[in-house]
């Protein structure tokens, strides 16, 4: 029987956002999720971390959810990227991607506030009620300077807020813990090189910057994995391992969106805050691709 809280079983790409002249290039964007789902990959996630999130406006996040949601057309789960630092700004995104047709929201905590549990409880139960769609929880305490109590996550998973957890702490020891905890909780890794660990504890699968790149590559690593094949989940590992150093040299997403533009997926273009990569990682990430 299917997991009712599972979402998707594997690898979710976050996708980068392509930008042409300052503005969303949807023509490079239909491009990546065509290819994205043609080689493999079992779920989308827009306007994400590594989508920019921060400096899309809400009518452009809105815009690449209806996009997004159009161009998979149900081939694959879309995943709405949907945190926001205040919670009423934080309920009508989540309205309004339910409403657009997305599968699932990527709820961040909200950043700067810096809120105390029980205001974690109440946020989450605030864009539960105007969800109609299954939320994971991002908890990524680097970015935003909160880390979501055990204590929160148990209670809003057993009042069914929440069906899962994006977990980019790095802590493989409170992960563990959150597994024990939670068990009716989907747990995801935020971290590409922390996917088997997190899948050898009952881990659902990553929601992953390398996959823009190379999708066939993280879906092999994991899915061997979980079908017993740990000796090619290993080997994929290690192959992967000087790729996932290179797409953290710098803060994400300007080593992914670099390499991407080397690709010919999109243009390297950002907006501040964020820029191009200094020029020895420049070199670092040309060289980790041209040996692939």
């Amino acid at each position: 029987m299917k997991d009712k809280n599972l979402i998707f079983d594997g690898v979710a790409t976050a996708l980068i956002t392509p930008f042409c002249d300052g503005r969303v290039d949807f023509t490079a964007f239909g491009a990546l999720i065509d290819s994205q789902i043609e080689r493999g990959i079992d779920a989308l996630v827009v306007a994400g971390t590594t989508g920019e999130s921060a400096t899309l406006s809400d009518g452009e996040r809105l815009s690449l959810f209806e996009f997004a949601v159009s161009r998979a057309a149900r081939r694959v789960p879309v995943i709405a990227g949907v945190g926001c630092a205040d919670t009423s700004r934080t309920v009508a995104t989540c309205a309004a991607a339910c409403e657009l047709g997305c599968d699932g929201l990527l709820l961040l905590t909200p950043y700067y506030n810096r809120p105390t549990a029980e205001g974690l409880l109440r946020h989450y139960r605030a864009a539960a009620e105007k969800s109609t769609k299954p939320i994971i929880a991002y908890n990524v305490p680097a970015r935003t300077g909160c880390n979501i109590p055990i204590p929160v996550l148990q209670k809003l998973s057993e009042e069914g807020c929440i069906a899962a957890v994006k977990e980019a702490s790095g802590d493989l020891s409170r992960i563990s813990k959150i597994a024990a905890d939670c068990p009716k909780l989907c747990i995801y890794s935020g971290n590409d090189d922390q996917t088997l660990p997190i899948a050898a504890i009952g881990g659902r699968g990553v929601i992953s910057v390398t996959s823009n790149l190379l999708p066939e590559d993280m879906c092999l690593m994991y899915k061997s994995f979980v079908s017993g094949d740990r000796q090619l989940a290993a080997a994929t590992l290690r192959r992967l391992r000087p790729i996932f150093d290179v797409m953290f040299c710098e803060v994400n997403p300007i080593p992914v969106k670099y390499a991407a533009s080397l690709l010919g997926l999109c243009e390297c273009e950002y907006r501040l805050p964020l820029c191009e990569p200094a020029e020895e990682h420049r070199e670092a990430i040309r060289s980790a691709f041209m040996t692939e």
